[in-house]
């Protein structure tokens, strides 16, 4: 696979491929269709990957990562996605890449020290507690309930929280809420640091979903009670929350898209493969055409999804906000790896749905990106928005204009 020539990400992601093909592939197949993989198998993984100095690559190199850029993380999360173990192995898997990015930018020194440091080495884990069941704050945050009252130099949090990924596993809640009631939620939310083991946390259960992995992390349900934290544990700015939270989605959804194209592109290894030794009616299935030109298109469509990331990477990288041109990303990425992923399956017939190869796996997870990070419907909402915020008047002459010919 070809990179785009951008600092040491084309390095680093040559290594990360072949310590994923050496060392994470074996474990990989030993626990598909048995998972989860136990925490000791985890951590020689990620043992491993220190090793061979690619652990957290994009993780500032004060809190033991490499301090890869942006841009140059996301070859390095595509080479990671090629397998279910790759991310985690890594350092590199939701929720927690994200989250050690919000630390990074807005994170005080000595809440760094006691949170962002052994999240990084993987000591702790987290999660970031933003969607709430019913009443909103999944797709419209406007609709947020989540509140923290202050209490002298206290917060006091209550609220319910649902699809809180890593939650019944984490040590520290990044905790959406709603601080000052009289502001609209744009300009009155916070993020707060809740630790899991204070009074009034409670994991309710772990909701069963589709595309349960290999390494076991949940999508929890939460309350907070009367939670009490002190509020010195704001991340970030007071009631700057709303902001806050678009620095870290936006990012996040891109380096989701390359561990996603990173799986599409092992699945599609996998069906050439199966494709080239598997005959039919006289000749190899990799000789029928109807094969061939679909897996040229999910060929094409995966290198053009790489490009639309890159492109809203490179916006991001250079200081942009980049709204439209990430939910571009994200919408056409998300299609994408599915389509890819699916025919992947389907070429694989009766194999495909098996556990002995990943594909099934793959496919149980890749249909939940349409979903998370925001919905497709979400996302195109955004770039039709900007398509409709300023019609050029030329256009709409000229449809007056063929209207008198009716």
């Amino acid at each position: 696979m070809e990179y785009d020539d951008v600092g040491r990400g084309p390095e680093v992601a040559a290594a990360v491929r072949e310590f994923v093909d050496e060392t994470v592939l074996p474990v990989e197949r030993e626990w598909l269709g048995r998972g989860p993989i136990p925490s000791a198998e985890v951590e020689a993984l990620r043992e491993a990957a220190r090793d061979r100095g690619i652990y957290a690559p994009q993780v500032d190199e004060a809190y033991g990562g490499l301090g890869l850029g942006f841009r140059e993380m996301l070859p390095v999360f595509e080479e990671a996605g090629r397998s279910l173990l790759g991310p985690t192995a890594l350092r590199c898997a939701a929720p927690d890449e994200g989250n050690m990015h919000t630390f990074e930018i807005a994170a005080t020194d000595d809440q760094k020290e006691r949170w962002l440091r052994p999240l990084a080495t993987g000591e702790i884990d987290s999660a970031f507690a933003m969607t709430e069941p019913m009443q909103g704050g999944g797709s419209d945050p406007k609709m947020l309930a989540t509140t923290a009252e202050k209490a002298g130099d206290e917060w006091v949090i209550d609220g319910h929280k649902w699809w809180t990924t890593g939650g019944a596993e984490a040590d520290v809640f990044l905790t959406f809420a709603r601080t000052d009631p009289e502001a609209h939620p744009y300009a009155g939310c916070s993020v707060i640091l809740v630790p899991a083991d204070a009074d009034g946390v409670e994991v309710v259960r772990e909701i069963p979903h589709l595309g349960e992995g290999l390494a076991g992390t949940s999508h929890a349900e939460i309350r907070f009670d009367g939670v009490r934290v002190p509020v010195e544990n704001t991340l970030g700015e007071e009631n700057e929350g709303f902001a806050l939270v678009q620095r870290r989605l936006g990012p996040a959804r891109l380096t989701h898209c390359m561990r996603y194209a990173g799986m599409a592109d092992r699945a599609l290894d996998v069906a050439t493969a199966y494709l080239a030794e598997r005959e039919g009616f006289g000749e190899p299935l990799a000789e029928k055409q109807g094969p061939r030109f679909r897996i040229a298109d999910r060929r094409t469509e995966l290198h053009a999804a790489r490009t639309v990331v890159r492109h809203a990477a490179g916006r991001i990288a250079d200081g942009g906000e980049a709204r439209v041109e990430v939910a571009m990303a994200k919408t056409f990425a998300a299609n994408a790896v599915q389509e890819a992923i699916d025919d992947a399956l389907q070429f694989c017939g009766g194999n495909g749905i098996g556990h002995d190869l990943p594909i099934a796996r793959f496919y149980e997870n890749v249909r939940q990106f349409r979903i998370v990070d925001g919905a497709d419907e979400v996302h195109r909402r955004t770039i039709a928005r900007d398509a409709f915020a300023d019609p050029p008047t030329e256009e709409l002459d000229a449809v007056t204009r063929f209207g008198e010919f009716e």
